[in-house]
């Protein structure tokens, strides 16, 4: 399998661009409790939007059904893993609500576009 490098510089290149915007309104604004959850936030949506490459990769070159299969199965399967972590990380390490969903919503919706143009490529390049 020869795996596509390129979507991985993208996820690095918009957290780097998405963390340079957000660094100085929280670091002028938010305190340790904040930057913490923003982190745990960041790095969340940042391995949901990994394992939603991975299982593109996994399935790529395998018949359309499959490839829809993994990765839409993949998603439900990353949005309960998501939904599990939140309720801990929110009730067990007790972290900042607002600065977690945040920044979990504002790069998710960053890597969702990602995603999906991704896909779209690796659809065409198929056709």
């Amino acid at each position: 399998m020869n795996i596509d490098w390129a979507f991985p510089k993208h996820v690095l290149i918009a957290l780097v661009l998405v963390g340079a915007i957000a660094g100085y309104p929280l670091s002028a604004y938010g305190n340790q409790e904040i930057l913490l959850a923003a982190a745990a936030g960041a790095v969340l949506a940042t391995l949901n939007v990994l394992m939603g490459f991975a299982s593109i990769e996994y399935s790529r070159g395998k018949s359309t059904t499959v490839f829809f299969k993994v990765v839409l199965g993949g998603m439900g399967v990353r949005l309960l893993v998501m939904a599990l972590l939140l309720v801990g990380l929110i009730t067990v390490l007790r972290l900042h609500v607002g600065a977690l969903i945040g920044s979990l919503g504002v790069l998710y919706a960053v890597f969702l576009a990602l995603e999906v143009m991704y896909i779209q490529k690796k659809v065409s390049e198929k056709s």
